[in-house]
């Protein structure tokens, strides 16, 4: 990964963004040598709902029945 300075980002800050976003290699900020941030394009995920959802319900013993026969009703 590329090392940045800060004044040098601070300077170049379009143009590095610009570079990121075309290249997708993430550079490395620093200050006093030190790093300190990291920016790198963002990457979404299109999971599918089900996917999401898997694993999340805990217990599952009547999928048939109502939840409460007094709140079973048609709204």
């Amino acid at each position: 990964m590329e090392l940045i300075s800060k004044s040098e980002f601070k300077a170049h800050a379009l143009e590095v963004l610009r570079d990121i976003e075309q290249s997708g290699k993430p550079r490395i900020i620093t200050d006093r040598g030190k790093p300190t941030l990291e920016i790198r394009k963002l990457r979404q995920q299109k999971t599918a709902p089900l996917k999401l959802l898997r694993g999340t319900v805990v217990k599952y013993d009547a999928a048939t029945e109502p939840v409460a026969d007094n709140e079973w009703d048609n709204a």
